[in-house]
């Protein structure tokens, strides 16, 4: 328990040195991007109307917070709020705090990244087994290709095939928002309804662009577990072969555990371009729009967000793997 402890301590100390040093490097490279907020709104409030005079004083009521300081003393402030849970003040969103911008488009996200992660990795893993069983036969040929075709689509193809086949070419599922706006938010069952199959499209895009890479990874752990005496033995002892797949799956998909778990971290990233596919709210939309009007704080608090859900991921595998996989704990 002793040496758990002091694993644990160092783990999550150096977790939280990495996601300064990221949040460092984000810092500057936001400020690297060329253009300003300042002067990207000042362009929109042009654009719709205003005279320059008209529009650079409604740019400095807006943006009277804006400091004007040095980079250098920015940064040191910026670091000091991440110490104390501050992610400052949102510039496209007035008066807005990021934290609270960020939890609210988050739990949008997270549904989707859950459902379609644990919907591909059930069935590409079942898919895997299969294929790797019988991958002489017409089945595991056909698993096979179908896993290595999906897995060379990007997501944001995938994304608008599915939007193109399912909303233009067969209107039969919804398109853009979460739910239907005309329906009042609530638990009943109208919005439950409007919540799922405005959910489908998003879901199964992020469920088909992973299911290829589970469906390979586990036909490839399968044929190497068929070679270990372990399967010998319990074939020569005539065990049921219904026993034995079970034997061949619980030790193949161990490598893959570790896989799911830093996938979790991984498919944050995803969410930019299915998100923004289907006009859904969350982290990913949510950086785009921020990339967009050069709001620094809200761009710098969701890639935060994305590295501490990648680094989290890791240091939760490193540690549920030992209690998975006996063979560590020795």
């Amino acid at each position: 328990m002793k040496n758990f402890l002091i694993r644990l301590v160092w783990r999550v100390f150096s977790g939280i040195l990495m996601v300064l040093v990221i949040a460092s490097l984000t810092f500057f490279l936001i400020r690297l991007m060329p253009g300003d907020p300042v002067s990207a709104q000042y362009n929109q409030l042009i654009m719709q109307g205003m005279t320059p005079v008209q529009a650079e004083n409604q740019v400095k009521v807006m943006y009277g917070f804006i400091p004007d300081e040095p980079v250098g003393e920015q940064f040191v402030n910026y670091i000091w709020g991440l110490l104390h849970f501050d992610f400052g003040q949102s510039i496209s969103y007035e008066g807005i705090g990021v934290s609270h911008i960020i939890l609210t488009a988050a739990p949008w996200t997270l549904i989707l990244v859950f459902t379609g992660l644990i919907a591909s990795f059930l069935v590409g893993v079942l898919a895997g087994v299969i294929s790797a069983i019988k991958r002489s036969s017409p089945t595991g040929t056909v698993l096979t290709v179908s896993g290595s075709l999906l897995h060379g689509v990007p997501q944001f193809v995938m994304g608008l095939l599915l939007a193109y086949l399912f909303t233009t070419l067969w209107p039969i599922l919804p398109f853009g928002a979460p739910y239907d706006s005309s329906i009042d938010p609530g638990f009943n069952g109208p919005f439950i309804s409007s919540l799922i199959s405005h959910a489908v499209l998003p879901v199964v895009t992020y469920a088909l662009s992973s299911y290829g890479g589970w469906l390979l990874t586990m036909k490839s752990s399968v044929i190497t577990v068929l070679g270990d005496d372990f399967i010998l033995a319990s074939e020569i002892r005539g065990l049921k072969s219904s026993t034995i797949i079970g034997y061949i799956a619980r030790n193949a998909i161990l490598p893959l555990f570790t896989l799911f778990t830093l996938s979790i971290g991984f498919m944050f990233g995803g969410s930019v371009f299915i998100e923004n596919i289907f006009d859904y709210p969350g982290l990913g939309n949510l950086l785009l729009k921020s990339i967009d009007t050069r709001d620094y704080p809200l761009m710098s608090g969701a890639f935060l967000l994305i590295t501490i859900a990648v680094i989290a991921a890791n240091i939760i595998t490193d540690f549920l793997y030992t209690f998975v996989d006996p063979r560590i704990r020795r």
